[in-house]
């Protein structure tokens, strides 16, 4: 079964899949937040270099298999496989979405 995610958030899973850090970076607000494994990114900018350093420092292939909507964030849970520590594991992305863009990403186990 295909999951039918939200536009943006079906763009943002595109995009990784490809190692698309500017693409990533343009699926959010200009002042979104994204908080990952302890840290903390704020705006594009900081998104983009963060999506960049990961997609250089690991390999992975991300699939998403649930979702479902909880306090106003719409939350996707997905495989990762790939050559980085822990791997694999089901992460939950937690998206609060402002219109069409991505304004925060929380990511976690």
């Amino acid at each position: 079964m295909k999951l039918e995610l939200p536009a943006v958030i079906a763009q943002y899973f595109s995009a990784d899949k490809k190692g698309n850090a500017q693409a990533i970076a343009e699926c959010f607000t200009d002042d979104a937040i994204v908080v990952d494994e302890g840290n903390t990114y704020k705006g594009r900018e900081a998104i983009r270099q963060w999506m960049s350093n990961a997609s250089t420092q690991y390999t992975y292939t991300v699939e998403p298999f649930s979702l479902t909507e909880e306090g106003g964030r719409t939350i996707v849970t997905s495989h990762l496989v790939g050559n980085f520590p822990g791997s694999p594991v089901d992460l939950r992305y937690l998206f609060r979405l402002e219109g069409d863009k991505i304004a925060e990403l929380e990511i976690i186990p």
